[in-house]
């Protein structure tokens, strides 16, 4: 959520700085001002009659004194018009907090400067790019052809469980899913200094505000109802990532700045309903209603998020760089980024099978938004309240991590050689037939 004290301070800048995300939400600015000072007027109108009702009511209490019970219920009678006007502008005042607070919740946040003006992915940048696409002396396999002739995935089995867009990993193909888990937990935990929680794979609604997916994509993820009841619909949702959780573990809570730097890892499934309107139906891991990550996770203070996004995008490009994969940064210009973002870098490992770019990673500093939404703040050692700033980041997504290994790894008799780092964990140097 942004600072309303911003948006009055300062209402071209904010005005200016949603403009360049293409989304129309500047015009909303000037209905959002009309509605804070509604609220702003009716509450300081009825500061003055508060005032005018002490009053009142202390000359009340001298005209009884004085047995001038005439004048008396004068003022009484005066005083019962100032508690209906009160009541009144209470009323108002409430409505417009309302309708202002239901503004906020769906304006996006403001691109951090730094941030290229942009409309589509066709304008973001590249940063940087690691490594070099292979250079197959065959013709290289997709990984539905991969999964298939070595029996990693099922996909007509998954499809009959649960429908298209669901994955039923088989064998050596389950098995290479939970070595990736674990080689992705352990290194960030061990070497990149996290600490590795395992959250709920359902919260409440309020976690689902607290990080900006709710209210504006309501209509992309799965709630959940106990025992078909249709009434309890709503009350439960499915994570679409461990941010979801993970984020929201201090909501509501005032940290102390020693507490900071907070770093979480976590490993989840996650659930995204909105795959299906980008052609889920088709054959492959590509884009799944359901798919494992590892998160990452910090809060930290204002001064130092830019530096930690830095740091955190390191912490996942470590992960391609072990497994020995091609890939690419880039970052998301103005019209193409994330609803609660201020800055983000995507990570997109190429994917030789399907001669294309995946992403597996996006690391965001939302800033203080997030934190606004859920109320999480920290003292200063001077006893100052104050908002952190929240960074997520995925370290990173499988399925399209499994889908650039395999492809990446294949040899020419169709096994997949694996990496050495991952060796350990799948106490195998190659999958083959």
């Amino acid at each position: 959520m942004l600072d309303i004290k911003l948006i009055r301070e300062k209402t071209e800048f904010v005005r200016t700085r949603l403009a360049t995300r293409g989304a129309g939400d500047e015009t909303k600015i000037d209905e959002l001002m009309k509605l804070d000072e509604l609220r702003r007027s009716r509450l300081a109108n009825v500061e003055k009659l508060k005032s005018e009702r002490n009053r009142a009511s202390k000359e009340i209490g001298a005209l009884m004194a004085q047995k001038n019970v005439a004048d008396a219920e004068i003022k009484k009678q005066h005083v019962r018009d100032i508690n209906a006007a009160i009541e009144k502008l209470d009323k108002e005042a409430s409505e417009a907090e309302l309708a202002l607070n239901t503004m906020m919740l769906q304006l996006p946040n403001l691109p951090h400067e730094t941030v290229p003006s942009g409309r589509t992915a066709e304008d973001n940048p590249e940063i940087r790019m690691h490594g070099a696409n292979v250079d197959f002396a065959f013709k290289p396999k997709t990984h539905v052809e991969l999964c298939e002739a070595l029996k990693l995935v099922d996909f007509a089995r998954a499809a009959k469980l649960s429908g298209s867009g669901f994955l039923l990993y088989t064998n050596w193909g389950a098995r290479l899913e939970r070595a990736l888990i674990q080689f992705l937990l352990d290194l960030h935990i061990t070497e990149h200094d996290y600490t590795e929680v395992s959250p709920p794979f359902m919260v409440g609604e309020q976690c689902m505000v607290g990080v900006g997916q709710f209210p504006k994509f309501k209509d992309q993820y799965y709630g959940v109802a106990e025992g078909g009841r249709a009434e309890e619909l709503g009350k439960l949702y499915l994570i679409p990532t461990a941010e979801t959780p993970v984020a929201n573990i201090h909501r509501e809570e005032i940290l102390t700045e020693k507490q900071l730097p907070i770093k979480y890892c976590a490993y989840t499934p996650c659930f995204r309903g909105e795959a299906g309107a980008a052609g889920v139906g088709t054959r492959g891991m590509i884009r799944v209603h359901q798919f494992d990550k590892v998160e990452l996770i910090k809060i930290v203070k204002p001064e130092h998020g830019y530096d930690e996004l830095e740091k955190m995008v390191a912490n996942a490009e470590k992960v391609l760089q072990l497994l020995g994969l091609h890939y690419r940064v880039i970052m998301l210009c103005t019209g193409d980024m994330g609803f609660g973002s201020a800055k983000t870098y995507d990570i997109e490992v190429w994917a030789p099978g399907q001669g294309s770019y995946l992403e597996v990673s996006s690391c965001s500093n939302c800033e203080d938004f997030q934190a606004r939404r859920m109320n999480l703040r920290f003292k200063t050692e001077t006893g100052e309240n104050k908002f952190p700033h929240i960074l997520n980041g995925s370290g990173t997504a499988l399925a399209r991590l499994f889908v650039a290994l395999i492809e990446t790894h294949q040899q020419a008799d169709g096994s997949v050689l694996i990496p050495q780092a991952l060796q350990p964990y799948l106490k195998t140097d190659r999958i083959s037939s």
